[in-house]
């Protein structure tokens, strides 16, 4: 693909700008007592307003295409539900309940719970490499979790509870809406599943409730939240795939948990034993594994 260092440098500011926006997030939790649910829904309604408004610039009346069969519609709502407002809650309960680093990294186990899910529904063995990936993630998550003790956790259980739930919503909101993408393109579908997510998530908790103090400062990194670490996250990605491969997207996508760790450690006096390290190192090799996997098919494809 030509300017490929340019979409090498786009998706690594979208997917760091994620791992930001989860440490960001977990200094408004800790610091200045803002209310998790409350900035699910605000990020989810915001950010997915905004992303529409993008999609409609640059498309038209086309932004209401999916909208226009009963079958698209129903399939968007239930990705809304099961994919994006998954994700998103889990996600920040996650933060909320433990650190944005392992959040982020227990998170990044869903490329293995999508080969499990794929092998069991079409009844075959994984590849050597995806088997792989499955011990190492497998390895890798008891690590983080326990730091190699058998009989303890170094992670607050409900962090593990909503980090490993967030994972599966990752895994879904991979699967889910390939067919409505390739159909009406990412910023579509997810600007409209994150406006649905957040209406949704309302009759759990009002964006009116909790709403934070009028603090300048808290405020300043809620938009940052929204605006950098949510919509110019996705859009920076998503325009990488203009200039690589997906198979280089998702090796870059490992700057996610790899920023999130970094940051704790440094900033908010994140504490990794030897264990949690070499547990988060081979968590976050499973995709490099699946890149090397990946090329393997493409290759035999094409001879």
């Amino acid at each position: 693909m030509k300017n490929q260092p340019r979409g090498i440098w786009l998706a690594i500011i979208g997917t760091t700008l994620w791992g930001v926006g989860g440490t960001v997030a977990q200094v408004l939790f800790d610091n200045y007592n803002v209310n998790a649910s409350w900035l699910v829904g605000a990020r989810m309604m915001i950010a997915g307003i905004l992303l529409i408004i993008v999609d409609a610039k640059r498309e038209g009346t086309h932004v209401f295409d999916i909208w226009r069969t009963k079958h698209n519609a129903i399939m968007l709502f239930l990705f809304s539900i099961f994919g994006m407002m998954g994700i998103q809650a889990t996600y920040f309960f996650a933060i909320q309940a433990g650190n944005s680093a392992t959040a982020t990294v227990l998170q990044f186990i869903n490329p293995t719970l999508i080969i499990i899910a794929l092998a069991i529904y079409h009844r075959v063995w994984p590849s050597r490499l995806d088997m792989l990936s499955v011990i190492m993630a497998t390895l890798g998550t008891f690590l983080v979790v326990t730091s190699g003790q058998l009989h303890t956790l170094s992670v607050p259980p409900m962090a593990v509870f909503w980090g490993l739930l967030s994972a599966v919503g990752a895994a879904v909101y991979t699967i889910m809406p390939v067919n409505l993408i390739k159909e009406f393109g990412a910023v579509s579908v997810v600007g409209w599943s994150m406006l649905i997510g957040s209406i949704l998530f309302s009759f759990y908790h009002p964006i009116w409730r909790s709403v934070p103090a009028p603090d300048p400062m808290a405020w300043l990194m809620i938009a940052f939240v929204i605006v950098g670490g949510t919509m110019m996250g996705y859009l920076l990605f998503l325009a990488s795939l203009s200039y690589i491969t997906p198979t280089t997207a998702s090796v870059i996508d490992a700057c996610e948990p790899l920023s999130a760790t970094i940051l704790g450690v440094l900033f908010l006096s994140v504490h990794l034993s030897v264990a949690s390290l070499i547990g988060t190192g081979l968590i976050i090799s499973t995709v490099f594994v699946q890149a090397i996997s990946a090329n393997k098919e493409n290759k035999g494809l094409s001879e």
